[in-house]
């Protein structure tokens, strides 16, 4: 059966963990995949610097940049309750000094043509009795506007939250902008549903998807391991299957955030998902 999923596959920039825009061009030129959704925050830091004249230079390497991605300021990985404390714009000691960097990387987005960015925003409480739930659709609202001013779309990374409750915070937010960027494998290392299942409920938002894998934890309350595409349990077959249903025709950025071997990891993700694509 031929499965009419997006043809359009990328790399997550930082998955190849470039120190200069040269870096990126020979590592992306290993991978073999030429479309690239670009960290902003190395280019804003760096201006002027080893990221000079990147759109430029883009061209002349035949790189296309589908997406951009922004971090937020203080972010803690260590553990699933640190991340809950410190992710994305929940923290309010945090939160202006976000606000200012994340404005300059709307600039930057639309500097580069870029028509979607995408972000963690923490991790959405359940409840909208929630004292935090006002506050931060208060948040996701602004940024939601101010991307709305650069003719920008944003998209919500999953993961963080169950979909239902992703679901209801961008029902409840009313932004026609706002999206989600679906990945499976966060769905399984913070062990928040069936990946297939929440790609299901969430299509009606799905902007951008990430292709990446992963185990759930072992024991409740700690990480599960992201290992490489393939060797996961991510069900790729119904996940492709079920973008051909939505019929989904974004982008799905390749992305490998673990191990030391970036660039062979990739090209193992891109042979496994080649055959579910027509």
């Amino acid at each position: 059966m031929t499965v009419n999923v997006p043809r359009h596959l990328a790399v997550c920039s930082w998955s190849l963990q470039p120190v200069s825009a040269d870096d990126l061009f020979r590592k992306l030129d290993e991978t073999g995949i030429h479309r690239v959704q670009i960290a902003l925050d190395p280019i804003r830091e760096n201006a002027g610097g080893a990221w000079n004249d990147f759109p430029d230079r883009c061209a002349q390497h035949g790189l296309t940049c589908v997406s951009g991605m922004f971090t937020t300021i203080g972010e803690d990985y260590t553990t699933p309750e640190t991340i809950r404390r410190t992710g994305g714009v929940v923290p309010d000691e945090t939160w202006e000094a976000n606000w200012r960097r994340i404005q300059r990387d709307a600039d930057l987005a639309q500097w580069l043509g870029l028509k979607l960015v995408t972000f963690h925003a923490g991790f959405l409480p359940h409840e909208q009795s929630d004292p935090n739930f006002a506050r931060l659709l208060e948040r996701i609202q602004r940024i939601a506007n101010l991307c709305i001013s650069r003719d920008l779309t944003l998209g919500l990374e999953t993961g963080q939250e169950t979909a239902a409750t992703l679901k209801a915070f961008i029902s409840k937010l009313q932004c026609a902008n706002v999206g989600v960027n679906f990945d499976p494998a966060n769905m399984l290392l913070y062990d928040k549903g069936d990946p297939v299942a929440a790609l299901r409920s969430l299509g009606p938002w799905l902007r951008q998807c990430h292709l990446k894998d992963a185990r759930r934890p072992q024991t409740p309350g700690a990480w599960g391991e992201e290992v490489a595409v393939g060797t996961g349990e991510v069900d790729w077959q119904a996940f492709f299957h079920t973008l051909a249903a939505l019929h989904f025709s974004g982008h799905c950025c390749i992305e490998r955030e673990a191990g030391n071997q970036r660039v062979a990891d990739i090209r193992t993700a891109w042979r496994h998902v080649e055959k579910f694509l027509a």
